[in-house]
């Protein structure tokens, strides 16, 4: 029974020295919520006294005013639950509470120490976003003032199918002033990122932000030199294009071949050759840019290509030419000797040769080319002569019996008249 009286003090003993305890948590929980609740309506009433909420409109941070409040009040809201978390590790101080309050208290030193570098990110990314927007603003009344949209309207090809019409209502002014936002923003994430201290997270993206950044002007180079290759491939083609069509190169299949020949090939060649000019003019520059982009792999390509479009503009001329060359010869050959097996002959067996030498000069399977060439040239030779042998065997019998004949006769000794020594 003494022992129970005992127990039964000591625990109203703990409850009375607790009491203080838990009066001084009390206290301090009521102090956190009368600072938390001052500081929630001095931060509000003073964001929107410096009217943060109209700035956000305006630079359509938020859809409205109202949203601009509503997004000013979660701030507010914000601070309050900070207040009480810092208050909590004294609260649990005050109940004796170590184990507890140590890890909230270190948890709060680690937060109280980033919160200033969160502050700072977050200055340097509004002030960058509203530079950024008021430069992207003053581009694009710049290039509309410069009628930037007008003269792109009159060099872009037209557009034929709603789609493609719908794609080009985006105004060339918007697109480059969205662009130079962007350019813009880069750095100031970079700066904000940096002023984190997350290594682990800022290094790795600012890395690709600097590279991004030092890539831009290289694509602007790249982008100036492909617009300045079509233009200059587009101005040397139409230019070509005329010259040749003041030659009267345009009518030259008019005296080639047959009419069937000719309602084949009729085609503005004139034309095609400035096309051909354009497109080569065109990827040179492509190529250059390429290389200013330092895209090792497509520049290996791009340089493989330039290389190899010499041996395919010779093959196509060579091919071109064979077949003009052979049915001029099958329309001479026709006309003189009124023989059109013969000039099929001739036609088919020029082609056949251009047709090797074309694929030997685009070095295709060059062996087997070469190699089929000959077995077809000494199959018509063994043919020829067997035909020549078959066909000519009369006539190859009369030769040689005339031949022998007369081989006979010389070798006769002749006999002299007396009247020859007179």
């Amino acid at each position: 029974m003494n022992d129970l009286g005992h127990s039964f003090g000591n625990m109203i003993n703990q409850v009375v020295q607790a009491i203080p305890n838990v009066i001084a948590a009390l206290l301090l929980l009521l102090l956190a919520w009368v600072v938390a609740v001052i500081a929630k309506n001095i931060i509000q009433k003073l964001l929107v006294k410096f009217g943060l909420h109209r700035t956000m409109s305006r630079t359509r941070l938020v859809e409205d005013e109202a949203k601009g409040k509503q997004f000013l009040e979660s701030i507010a809201k914000f601070v309050y639950l900070l207040v009480f978390i810092l208050f909590l590790p004294a609260i649990l101080d005050a109940l004796n509470m170590d184990s507890v309050s140590g890890p909230i208290s270190n948890m709060m030193d680690k937060l109280l120490g980033f919160i200033p570098n969160v502050i700072a990110a977050a200055i340097i990314l509004i002030i960058g976003y509203v530079i950024a927007k008021l430069i992207k603003d003053l581009t694009e009344r710049l290039l509309v003032t410069v009628n930037v949209d007008k003269w792109y309207n009159k060099v872009k090809p037209a557009q034929t199918t709603p789609a493609s019409a719908d794609a080009a209502t985006a105004k060339l002014s918007a697109i480059l002033a969205n662009v130079v936002f962007v350019i813009i923003l880069i750095p100031v994430i970079t700066m904000a990122l940096e002023t984190l201290a997350i290594e682990s997270i800022s290094n790795p993206i600012t890395a690709v932000l600097n590279n991004v950044l030092q890539m831009i002007p290289n694509i602007f180079v790249a982008i100036v030199l492909i617009i300045v290759g079509y233009y200059i491939g587009k101005f040397v083609g139409n230019l070509l294009t005329g010259l040749l069509e003041g030659t009267g190169i345009n009518q030259i299949f008019d005296t080639l071949g047959t009419d069937n020949f000719r309602s084949k090939m009729r085609f503005n060649l004139s034309k095609t050759i400035g096309m051909i000019v354009q497109v080569l003019i065109i990827v040179f520059f492509v190529v250059e840019a390429l290389n200013v982009l330092q895209l090792n792999v497509l520049n290996t390509i791009g340089g493989a290509v330039i290389t190899y479009i010499p041996f395919l503009v010779s093959a196509l001329l060579i091919l071109g030419g064979g077949l003009v060359l052979a049915h001029f010869l099958a329309n001479m050959i026709r006309k003189y000797t009124n023989s059109g097996l013969s000039a099929n002959i001739i036609k088919y067996v020029v082609i056949v040769f251009a047709v090797f030498m074309t694929l030997d000069q685009l070095h295709f399977a060059t062996s087997i080319v070469n190699i089929a060439f000959i077995l077809i040239l000494g199959g018509l030779m063994v043919a020829f002569a067997i035909a020549f042998g078959i066909g000519g065997r009369d006539f190859a019998r009369n030769q040689l019996a005339k031949a022998e004949t007369k081989m006979e006769k010389d070798s006769k000794p002749t006999i002299e008249k007396p009247e020859d020594f007179q």
